[in-house]
């Protein structure tokens, strides 16, 4: 693929991730592939995007920046959400977040096959358990 068909395929993988569509997910991402690292199916990939909008149904992904070598793309991204349930290990507490993530990927025959993506989670932790009242005059 050339740099603008990478482009647009990513583009409209982030336009079905972010309508939370994982039904439309065949055609981005391949049956085996690797999630961080370790063997996955899109099966497994997807029962964690599932999970993740079940604990933040307005989860959103905004890219900010795109790069392309080769076969592979990396991407910077925001991503914000209000957890309505436990997610993480933190209880819901009506929090919103708003933290980066980077994202690499491979693409073979049209589909990712390699997907790994690194966030801060302290941060995102700190975010969820920071009560309305800190940063606040007594």
């Amino acid at each position: 693929m050339s740099d603008e068909e990478l482009r647009g395929f990513y583009l409209r993988y982030l336009g079905e991730l972010n309508a939370h569509r994982f039904d439309r997910m065949e055609g981005f991402i391949a049956d085996r592939t690797t999630l961080n690292g370790e063997p996955a199916t899109r099966d497994d990939l997807l029962a964690v995007q599932r999970a993740d909008v079940d604990a933040v149904p307005d989860l959103h992904w905004e890219l900010q920046e795109l790069l392309f070598d080769g076969d592979r793309l990396a991407a910077r991204l925001v991503n914000t959400g209000t957890p309505v349930r436990d997610w993480l290990g933190v209880p819901a507490s009506g929090a919103a977040f708003e933290i980066t993530e980077y994202a690499i990927y491979q693409i073979r025959d049209g589909r990712f096959v390699h997907m790994t993506a690194l966030h801060d989670a302290g941060e995102l932790r700190r975010q969820l358990t920071t009560t309305s009242t800190e940063g606040t005059e007594s």
